[in-house]
């Protein structure tokens, strides 16, 4: 502790803190910050950032980017709880990489990640899909490193290791560890998409060896660590190639599989080839060692390699493949051919990055704002993530492998609301084949997906797959079949999961088929809304389907199906109040009946304050509810100076740019600022809640571009308050998927630490109303804002007048 305290006269500690200039600004208006900012000061006097560890060697910082060098993989790694922290890993891929590669210090599952800061000790690297920290992991495979004795066992494996001796950046990790029988190894890492490459240096050690775990003991849960399976994989060594292959069949979520398609033929499946000769192999098994062994199949597997005392430093190149052996070893040929450095290998990922990040610069932002906005950026392009290989991909929804692209990891509860607004503005190219894959899962297994995990896992509520496909149709992106995209939303839209009116669908349910909308046949087609007598988050439920109507009738318009879009409009317009309760002004759940099921029942992630305001389709309908523009204000400010504002979970994130749709422009920027000082840091504790898949990160991206997408499907952003004097865009152009590669500057002057508009222009042409089209961004140009210290009218008497 006395170490950490020390920082704090260190002058990159002083220059760190002072990117929270902003929460100052804000604590004497509001005295509950004052107690707030002063405990992220201690809490930031505790941590290392990234500038405070081993510095990158200069090998691997070609080529240049300044975005790239503030991107800190630690940020959201902090606590040891899953509301620890932003459940993030420091994970080396390129962006959307089917295989993150990460030092593991604990095994993971469902809520736990492999890779904690607050651990001491490293049992190898691991080769992770396992999307988010609420989701379990599928085929990983592991491999560690280890001198003398070998050490199969996780909990014998275990190395110690600094943080002082660790160097994490988006395309290469490194990190000194005691090897357990005297000595040092050094660890290298860097990632193609499907392909691992480790380099792993003996120093002053008796016999290397590396150890390559298939199959462990699989958690099925976080409720219970005691529940475990044990997955039969394989393992085979083939000294005259240097490799070791293998299979395993681990996927933590098969529990909750829809009972029509459980992806029995599922596996992940690796080969790891080395540079080195083997002295001597073998098979663990069960925690026994088979010396001379080649191969063997079951539960708890690994193989081993050791190599003689001549060798000290081996690389180790793993292919993983979720289709086959033979395509493990493809991938692995195909991506990292035999001869390329670890150093090329880093280049060409930190190359990738390089050309996502480097399309934003900012002007303005400190140090610690550089880190807290790239990382987040870093944290939007890492899913979906890819689940094709080589135009191959296995369906777990058909067990068959098919011709195509195709992406897993789909938090479409969480990213629909800006994480895929993000995408299509910055990475345009790859949105054509994340729908196309969504309409595969439809055509494979019967359905869109909610939250795709392999396949389906039923987790959230709502088919906010439908506002993914309008929102791309809407802004311009082809490249799938519009026809399959239609039939895709129309049955979410209108077909009840089967025993609709007997099964409550809860949140991880088990034993039970696709549940899509649970409710819709029950009253929600009927009466307007989902009985919470009959189906578990019915509020919420009614809340989210009413949007996905809304959703389904804009594609519906865009595709001139007008007897269908009217349809579905009135429906999302009519149900949403229908849980309006007039005597209390708060949603409801209800049950078949119509009697209220009480304040507190039916919600997700949520409450009645958070689900009240979840209407974003309809704003001035809820406006008028809750007694116009004025009243509607009165009831944003108790919703905030009540602490009810919950920024950890997702429901709120459109929250604070309601006032200025409500003729209060200044007060959505006052509360952006807020919550962008409170929420987000670039330390291990910078995110508030779980990332989500880049939802929580988009939230603040967009925050600091001055824009936000409250309704993803009307193609417009409300005007929210830019954070730096300058930010300059350039968008992909369309020799690279992009719309049309026009440069965007957003210039506000003074931004950093004047929250208030005075006025905005775009290219010359003053903004009277605080609201900016998908189509006047990719225009590009200039954004021109006058900012100030203090609250201003801009905006607010046009939305006033419109809203009354």
């Amino acid at each position: 502790m006395s170490k950490l305290l020390g920082h704090m006269c260190d002058i990159k500690l002083t220059e760190r803190l002072l990117g929270y200039r902003s929460q100052a600004l804000f604590s004497s208006d509001t005295p509950s910050m004052s107690s707030r900012w002063l405990s992220r000061l201690l809490l930031l006097c505790n941590l290392l950032s990234l500038s405070e560890q081993s510095s990158i060697p200069k090998a691997f910082l070609d080529p240049m980017s300044d975005a790239v060098d503030h991107v800190n993989p630690l940020i959201g790694n902090g606590g040891d709880s899953p509301n620890g922290s932003g459940g993030m890993i420091p994970s080396t891929a390129p962006p959307f990489a089917m295989t993150r590669w990460v030092a593991q210090t604990r095994q993971n599952y469902v809520s736990v990640t492999p890779y904690n800061y607050t651990d001491t000790s490293i049992h190898g690297f691991q080769g992770t899909h396992q999307p988010a920290i609420w989701m379990g992991e599928s085929g990983q495979v592991i491999v560690s490193p280890g001198a003398g004795d070998v050490h199969p066992k996780f909990e014998d494996r275990g190395m110690k290791f600094s943080h002082d001796q660790e160097v994490v950046s988006a395309s290469y990790y490194s990190v000194h560890m005691e090897a357990q029988q005297g000595g040092k190894i050094l660890a290298e890492q860097s990632a193609t998409s499907r392909v691992g490459h480790l380099r792993f240096t003996f120093t002053d050690t008796s016999t290397p060896y590396v150890l390559i775990e298939a199959t462990r003991a699989s958690v099925m849960g976080s409720a219970d660590p005691t529940n475990v399976t044990y997955p039969e994989g394989t393992i085979y060594i083939n000294p005259s190639a240097r490799e070791i292959t293998g299979s395993n069949p681990e996927r933590q979520d098969f529990i909750i599989a829809p009972l029509s398609t459980p992806a029995k033929k599922w596996s992940g499946y690796f080969c790891a080839r080395f540079d080195q000769p083997f002295s001597s192999w073998g098979v663990a098994q069960n925690g026994t060692l088979h010396d001379g062994v080649s191969n063997g199949n079951g539960t708890l597997l690994s193989g081993y390699v050791k190599f003689g005392g001549g060798h000290k430093q081996v690389n180790v190149r793993i292919g993983v493949s979720f289709i086959s052996i033979d395509q493990a070893r493809k991938n692995l040929d195909m991506e990292i051919p035999d001869g390329t450095s670890l150093e090329k290998t880093a280049k060409e990922t930190r190359k990738a990055w390089a050309e996502k990040l480097d399309r934003i610069k900012l002007e303005g932002a400190t140090k610690a704002d550089k880190e807290t906005f790239y990382t987040g950026f870093f944290h939007t392009l890492q899913y979906p993530y890819e689940q094709s290989e080589n135009g191959r991909y296995y369906s777990g929804y058909d067990d068959e492998v098919h011709e195509g692209t195709s992406y897993t990891g789909y938090s479409n509860w969480d990213t629909y609301r800006a994480e895929w607004a993000w995408l299509i503005l910055f990475a345009p190219e790859r949105v054509p084949g994340m729908v196309q894959s969504m309409l595969q899962d439809y055509k494979e297994g019967g359905w869109l997906p909610m939250w795709k995990n392999i396949i389906e896992t039923n987790i959230m509520v709502g088919t906010h797959a439908d506002s993914l496909v309008a929102e791309a149709v809407l802004k311009g992106i082809t490249g799938f079949d519009l026809s399959t995209a239609w039939d895709a939303v129309y049955k979410d839209a209108t077909v009840p999961p089967i025993n609709d009116n007997t099964t409550v669908y809860a949140d991880r349910q088990e034993g039970v088929n696709y549940e899509v909308r649970a409710g819709l046949s029950s009253v929600y087609a009927q009466k307007g809304w989902v009985a919470d007598d009959i189906h578990s988050e019915s509020a919420s439920r009614t809340l989210d389907y009413s949007y996905d109507d809304y959703a389904v009738s804009v594609l519906a318009t865009l595709l001139n199906k007008t007897s269908e879009a009217t349809f579905f409009r009135n429906r999302s317009m009519t149900n949403p109040f229908t849980i309006y309760n007039n005597a209390t002004g708060f949603v409801e759940a209800r049950n078949a009946s119509g009697a209220w099921a009480g304040p507190t029942q039916g919600f997700t992630e949520g409450d009645k304050w958070a689900y009240t305001f979840d209407v974003v389709h309809d704003i001035p309908g809820l406006i008028q509810h809750k007694g116009g523009n004025e009243s509607f204000v009165k009831f944003l400010d108790e919703h905030f100076d009540g602490g009810h504002n919950d920024q950890t979970n997702e429901p709120s994130h459109h929250i604070p740019y309601l006032y200025t749709l409500a003729g209060a422009a200044s007060k959505s920027q006052f509360r952006i600022r807020q919550i962008a000082a409170s929420d987000y840091n670039n330390s291990i504790n910078g995110l508030a809640g779980n990332e989500d898949c880049g939802q929580m990160s988009a939230w603040y991206l967009f925050g600091a571009l001055g824009f936000y997408p409250v309704n993803p499907v009307s193609g417009e952003y409300v005007v929210g308050s830019p954070f730096y004097d300058k930010v300059k865009i350039q968008f992909p152009s369309p020799t690279s998927g992009g719309h049309g590669g026009k440069t965007l500057e957003i210039e506000s002057q003074g931004a950093p630490s004047k929250p208030y508009i005075k006025s905005f222009s775009i290219n010359g042409r003053q903004l009277q109303v605080p609201i900016i089209t998908h189509e006047e961004i990719l225009a590009g140009g200039t954004f021109e804002l006058k900012m100030s210290g203090t609250p201003q009218a801009w905006g607010s008497e046009t939305l006033a007048s419109q809203s009354a």
